[in-house]
């Protein structure tokens, strides 16, 4: 930010920087918009982001995010105790829950294994799956992104859990539905192709 805003604003918006995704102009704005509102809002909006960091932790079942001992999807006595599907951060949980159609429950990596920046297997909760993978489980969904690091993940894990003589699963990729062939980039291609299904 230029040399002639306050002091204060400039710390504002390198705050707000540091989220994901968030540019400096965005951040500008966003710290414009603070300063514009009145005290007592900034201070609700402030104090629930401090209240949801402090009461939020991991899940002591899947390491979703929950403010109880227990998620609500693990607590649920209605869900498929016997399919766990793997994914690598809480927003997964939201986006699969979403979309509808998994009655299973899930298991949060918080991370992928990723040489270049030093994640090993100890720094992602493969270990507190494994534990699970001791009760009665019958198959193991692996849901990580398809990127090297998913991808990467998706077989260490699948690996270990093999000779258990638990099923794991891949998600299948392919082509969005009402997605037009032209505009797919290969690998998209290529996995609509090796994931086609009988008709």
């Amino acid at each position: 930010m230029a040399e002639y805003n306050s002091a204060p604003l400039v710390s504002a918006a390198e705050q707000f920087a540091k989220l994901p995704g968030i540019g400096m102009k965005t951040a500008q704005r966003l710290a414009y918009y603070m300063l514009n509102q009145p005290v007592e809002d900034v201070e609700k909006f402030t104090s629930e982001i401090l209240k949801a960091r402090k009461s939020v932790h991991c899940c002591k079942i899947c390491q979703n995010f929950t403010d109880t001992d227990e998620c609500s999807i693990c607590g649920d006595f209605r869900r498929d105790k016997k399919t766990i599907c793997v994914v690598e951060a809480p927003k997964d949980v939201s986006a699969l829950e979403r979309a509808g159609g998994f009655n299973g429950v899930y298991h949060v990596l918080h991370g992928l294994l990723s040489p270049m920046e030093n994640i090993g297997p100890n720094d992602i909760r493969i270990a507190e799956l494994m534990k699970r993978l001791s009760g009665d489980v019958n198959e193991v969904i692996m849901a990580t992104n398809p990127t090297v690091e998913g991808e990467t993940t998706a077989s260490y894990i699948s690996r270990m859990i093999k000779p258990l003589g638990i099923k794991v699963t891949r998600l299948a990729y392919g082509l969005p539905a009402g997605s037009s062939l032209e505009y797919a980039d290969d690998v998209t291609l290529q996995r609509a192709i090796e994931n086609r299904n009988e008709l």
